[in-house]
């Protein structure tokens, strides 16, 4: 009967090594889509920021006339 042991494992671990596998590697994808995301959205707050201060800067110098 102690042969059995090693096939359950076997029968048990082979598919559910396989299932964890492809969800760490979706898992993978995400994060790298959700990255891309980021420093999109970085650059354009970025952007957002240099014209906030032309902006600001615009007004001073008409405060200044």
């Amino acid at each position: 009967m102690d042969w059995l042991v090693p096939i359950l494992v076997a029968v048990i671990g082979g598919p559910t090594m396989w299932l964890l596998h492809r969800l760490e590697r979706n898992n993978e994808d995400q994060h790298r889509n959700n990255l891309d995301t980021l420093h999109r959205i970085e650059g354009k707050v970025d952007n957002v920021q240099e014209q906030m201060t032309s902006h600001i800067e615009w007004h001073m110098d008409q405060t200044d006339k």
